[in-house]
């Protein structure tokens, strides 16, 4: 099975399903309920499995994440077997992804950029161009 086929695709689907929901009814208490599984990669021979997910909230909130599912790492492949049915259950390696934090924060540097130079042009005195439509 190649990687990007769509038995492939699908499986990562499947399991990233799956664990989002496990991972949502976990009771450790070092787990946030804020966790999104944010991407699921299976390898093709169904061995391993990179679970990346985010934490809505302060980046120690992830650290303590990571420990709780690392720490529960045992108890979700269990379940993963109950409720997919794969030939073999992947081996979990979860990945924290502070993608979306990094994006915001992209995203309120590149506005203060815009908003200094508007500040910037309106204190020359000049005005900003407005292309015509």
């Amino acid at each position: 099975m190649r990687k990007n086929s769509v038995k492939n695709r699908r499986i990562n689907d499947e399991v990233m399903r799956s664990l989002a929901q496990i991972i949502r009814d976990l009771k450790d208490p070092r787990v946030s309920p804020m966790t999104s599984v944010m991407e699921v990669e299976v390898a093709p021979d169904l061995k391993t499995c990179k679970v990346f997910f985010s934490v809505y909230g302060s980046p120690e909130d992830g650290k303590k994440t990571l420990e709780g599912l690392n720490s529960a790492k045992g108890f979700i492949r269990t379940a993963l077997a109950h409720d997919v049915n794969l030939r073999n259950t992947p081996e979990l390696t979860f990945i924290y992804d502070d993608s979306i934090a990094y994006g915001v924060a992209m995203s309120k540097k590149i506005d203060e950029v815009i908003a200094a130079d508007e500040a910037a042009e309106e204190a020359r005195g000049e005005t900003p161009e407005k292309t015509e439509e």
